[in-house]
């Protein structure tokens, strides 16, 4: 599902440096790939296959989705991580797809148009048209429905409460940082970096509903309704609502949440601590490094890659295309004809230069230059 890049590598050293830049360049290119290719599916590619007898190949969720029709299993959800945005949610889902949970990060809902029409339909639009931000009510057994097991991160993760008594027997996981203040300034980066690709993709039917979903998010966390209806590019976080938003959901979970269903996890702590709660065998727990990815700083360079990149393409093939109809046209490569162009001029100005006698008797060189419509004479050398 979508791309994501993974390292090991120590904190502040020049390889997370040089693999932050990497994985935010591509990983930003591919967001815009992706949405490309899928745009051509719909409106052609798939249309084509069907006509032609041609098998489409099945998405890995909707693989887990026809094994549960066929078993006539109830889906569930069995783990959700439900702690805010920069809590290391990113790093957590490679985890536990690693250990064998099929897991929905909000990073790449565009992907799952069902799921992300769903929320775009009975949260986000409803609140942004009455201008009150409010949680409505999703169809949560949906994302079960659709093959996943497990979920992390916003909005699901406000949902907490739902979801406990929807599926019983899920377990809760509370991702969090070391302190408010450190998640306030990832959180605070992370916004400003992912509503630019949002700005300027609005022509593209699912990034524009991204901008719903970050209109109400943003609303929600800064208890601001102003969000939902405010020109792009949107205002800043609100440092104190957001951080008290931080704090007041981690306090509720801890309060509703039962203990033997609640593990309160910082990505730091490794495998160890997720094996056991989840019921994992010491034999089946990894032993390498725990996933890192998502670095702010990668954040960063992925939001302009995926603004970028679709635009140097773009200007790459329409290049190409011009160059091709001016060779059509003239008969010369583009480079011919301004290299043509410049012999010419250069010609033209030697064949106009003068020579004349002053009184000292000796020859000077004047060459006229046409400059604003008018002939200045420069004295040759």
């Amino acid at each position: 599902m979508g791309s994501y890049t993974t390292h090991r590598f120590a904190p502040g050293s020049w390889q997370e440096l040089t693999y932050d830049i990497y994985s935010g360049l591509t990983v930003g290119a591919m967001h815009s790939v992706w949405l490309v290719q899928d745009r051509l599916n719909c409106l052609f590619f798939h249309p084509v296959m069907k006509v032609l007898g041609i098998q489409i190949t099945e998405r890995d969720n909707e693989k887990r989705k026809k094994a549960l029709q066929e078993s006539g299993e109830t889906p569930s959800l069995k783990v959700v991580a439900i702690g805010y945005g920069r809590t290391g949610t990113f790093s957590l889902t490679l985890g536990l797809q690693e250990l064998g949970f099929p897991t929905l990060h909000t990073q790449h809902l565009y992907e799952m148009p069902s799921i992300f029409d769903m929320w775009t339909n009975d949260v986000f639009l409803p609140s942004i048209r009455s201008g009150v931000a409010s949680l409505g009510k999703p169809d949560l057994d949906l994302i079960a429905r659709e093959g996943f097991e497990a979920t992390a991160d916003l909005p699901t993760a406000l949902y907490f409460e739902e979801i406990a008594e929807q599926f019983p027997e899920c377990k809760f996981i509370l991702t969090t940082r070391e302190n408010s203040e450190v998640w306030f300034r990832s959180w605070d980066t992370l916004t400003k970096s992912i509503t630019q690709p949002v700005r300027v993709g609005t022509f593209v039917p699912r990034v524009r509903k991204l901008g719903y979903y970050f209109r109400w998010l943003f609303s929600i966390i800064n208890k601001d309704n102003s969000y939902l209806t405010v020109p792009f590019p949107l205002p800043f976080q609100n440092k104190q609502q957001a951080i008290a938003s931080y704090e007041e959901h981690n306090r509720r979970v801890r309060e509703k949440i039962p203990p033997h269903r609640l593990l309160e996890y910082n990505v730091k702590q490794g495998w160890k601590p997720l094996c056991d709660f989840l019921d994992i065998s010491p034999d089946e727990c990894p032993t390498h490094p725990f996933p890192k990815s998502n670095s702010i700083r990668s954040v960063q360079i992925q939001a302009i890659s995926s603004i970028i990149f679709p635009l140097t393409v773009t200007m790459l093939i329409i290049c190409s295309l011009f160059s091709v109809v001016f060779q059509k046209l003239t008969g010369k490569t583009v480079l011919q004809w301004l290299s043509g162009r410049l012999e010419n001029l250069s010609s033209t100005g030697r064949g106009r230069c003068k020579t004349s006698k002053k009184g000292t008797g000796k020859k000077k060189k004047f060459c006229p230059v046409l400059m604003g419509g008018e002939i200045l004479k420069t004295k040759g050398m």
